[in-house]
């Protein structure tokens, strides 16, 4: 499933527009906090993933650091969150199209667990789509679990532009 938007949103406030009773709408509205972490103030992005986790899963000082670690490894804070939306490439530093669109896909195992539903997103820095875990609470709506979405930070190729051997 493709998930379009008009623009990269940049606040809670823009994420209270989406449709949470649908987990694939939370996973792509996930990737639009990643832009927004900025290393002078991170503020606004830990309001916009608390809200994304919901009020009663606190982010831990331990999720924090582990987000900062991945966020700054390879220099990737600048291009990471751009590299989910479609025809974000290394090619093109990650400059994605528009309209913003972002791939959610479901496989045979998504379902396993009742009340979780496991999505992939694909980024155009990885080989293969990476897993998140969203679960469902009593008021309806789909939350990110715990820390699933962590596995959307790991590493992917870095700029065409700046690879001196590319």
């Amino acid at each position: 499933m493709t998930i379009k938007y008009d623009k990269i949103m940049s606040s809670k406030k823009d994420l209270e527009s989406i449709d949470r009773t649908n987990p694939a709408n939370v996973a792509a509205a996930l990737i639009h906090t990643f832009p927004n972490y900025k290393k002078d103030d991170t503020s606004n992005f830990y309001e916009m993933l608390q809200f994304l986790v919901g009020e009663y899963q606190p982010i831990s000082e331990m999720m924090k650091q582990n987000i900062k670690d991945r966020m700054m490894q390879n220099n990737k804070i600048d291009f990471i969150g751009k590299s989910y939306f479609k025809g974000a490439i290394p090619s093109n530093d990650y400059t994605p199209s528009v309209p913003y669109e972002i791939e959610v896909i479901e496989n045979d195992y998504s379902d396993d667990a009742e009340g979780y539903k496991r999505l992939f997103l694909k980024s155009g820095g990885a080989d293969s789509p990476r897993p998140i875990t969203l679960r469902l609470a009593k008021d309806g709506n789909y939350y990110v679990w715990s820390d699933s979405f962590i596995g959307l930070l790991a590493d992917i190729r870095g700029l065409e532009s700046e690879n001196p051997w590319a």
